[in-house]
C-alpha cells in the first residue's frame, strides 16, 4: 500500500511517462526479456541482441549455464546498469531432477518440503564466487509431476541459489543421490515468461520497425523501470528531482508518496510522480518514520539513472 506524505501534481512539460518513450529513447534505456535457448552463453545472447538492434551497448542481469534455457534480462544503451538491480531479485525455475534409485513418493515429498525456508549451500566448484558455506532462502519447492525416478519441480528462491547443488543435496538427504537433468528459468524479479521473446522474434520486430511499423518492437522493448518493478518505491516532488540527478541524498521534505512496507536498510527505487526511475538507494528511515518526520535523510543514493536537467 502507498502512503501519501504530500499531495502534489507533476508538470506535464517536464520528463515523460515511461510508456510514452520513443523506440530511439528505449534503445538508450530499455530492457528486453529474452527466452534463451540451449547452447549460447548469456554473454553471447547479449551480443546477439546488440547486433540485432544495432545499439552501442548491452548488458545482462546474471548468467545462465549454456545448457539452461529461459528468462534472461538484457539492458540496452547507456542505462545497462539498471539491470544490476535484478541481480539481487528472487528467481523461479522449473526443472527435472533425476534420483539415482527408486524412492517412495511420500518420502520424496517429505524431503523436498524440508528444503523450504533457509538452507545452507556451498557453491559448486565451477562457480564465479568464493566456495564457502552461505545461507539462501527457498520460498517454495513444488513437485509438478513424478515419473519413475524423474521429478518435475518448480522452485522460487533467493538470488545466488544454485539449483544444481540443491538437487545434489536433496539426493544426499534421500540417501539415493540425484542430479539436475534439465533446467529452465521462468522468472527474474517480476519479469516472467509472459514478457520473454526469442532472438528470432526480436529480429523480426526490428525489421518491421525499419519498414515503418513499430507496434511489435514497442511491445518487446520495456522501459527500464520494469527492472525495478520488484523493489519498494518512493515518489518525490518535481522540485526535488534535479538535486537527486546530481547525486544528492533524498531528504524527507522532498517526498510525496512512500510504500508502507519500507524498513530502514531496504534498497529502494526513487521515482518521479510520472513513474520515471531517478535513482536507487538505501533507506535511512522506515516508511513509518518518513510519515512522522519533517526533516532528515530518507534515502542515500547508490545509482543515479536520470540525466540532470530533465526536471
Amino acid at each position: 500500500m502507498q502512503l501519501v506524505k504530500r499531495e502534489a501534481v507533476t508538470d506535464k512539460n517536464k520528463g515523460k511517462p515511461p510508456e510514452e518513450r520513443t523506440i530511439e529513447e528505449l534503445f538508450e534505456s530499455g530492457i528486453v526479456v529474452i527466452d534463451k535457448p540451449k547452447g549460447p552463453t548469456t554473454h553471447q545472447v547479449a551480443y546477439y541482441v546488440k547486433k540485432i538492434l544495432h545499439v552501442k551497448k548491452c548488458g545482462h542481469s546474471g548468467s545462465l549455464d549454456p545448457g539452461v534455457t529461459g528468462v534472461v534480462i538484457i539492458g540496452l544503451g547507456k542505462n545497462t546498469k539498471v539491470i544490476h538491480n535484478l541481480l539481487k531479485a528472487s528467481k523461479e525455475y522449473v526443472g527435472i531432477m533425476h534420483i539415482h534409485k527408486p524412492v517412495d513418493e511420500r518420502e520424496i515429498k517429505k524431503v523436498l518440503s524440508s528444503f523450504v525456508g533457509e538452507i545452507k549451500q556451498v557453491p559448486p566448484i565451477k562457480s564465479s564466487v568464493k566456495r564457502q558455506e552461505r545461507v539462501r532462502k527457498i520460498y517454495y519447492l513444488d513437485i509438478l509431476e513424478i515419473e519413475g525416478q524423474d521429478i518435475l519441480f518448480k522452485v522460487g528462491c533467493e538470488a545466488g541459489t544454485y539449483i544444481r547443488k540443491l538437487c545434489h543435496d536433496i539426493g544426499k538427504k534421500l540417501g539415493t543421490g540425484a542430479h539436475m537433468a534439465e533446467l529452465r528459468r521462468t522468472r527474474v524479479g517480476n519479469l516472467d515468461e509472459k514478457y520473454a521473446i526469442t532472438l528470432h522474434q526480436l529480429a523480426d520486430a526490428y525489421a518491421f520497425w525499419k519498414e515503418g511499423d513499430e507496434k511489435e518492437l514497442k511491445k518487446i522493448i520495456l522501459p527500464m523501470e520494469m527492472a525495478v518493478s520488484h523493489m519498494k518505491k518512493i515518489a518525490v516532488l518535481d522540485s526535488t528531482v534535479d538535486s537527486l540527478c546530481h547525486g544528492a541524498s533524498l531528504k524527507v521534505p522532498g517526498i510525496s508518496i512512500v510504500d508502507d512496507d519500507i524498513e530502514k536498510g531496504n534498497e529502494v527505487a526513487v521515482m518521479t510522480l510520472k513513474g520515471e526511475l531517478i535513482m536507487t538507494g538505501i533507506a535511512e528511515m522506515s516508511a513509518e518514520e518518513i510519515m512522522k518526520k519533517e526533516k532528515g535523510t530518507a534515502v542515500k543514493p547508490e545509482r543515479v539513472f536520470m540525466e540532470p536537467g530533465t526536471y
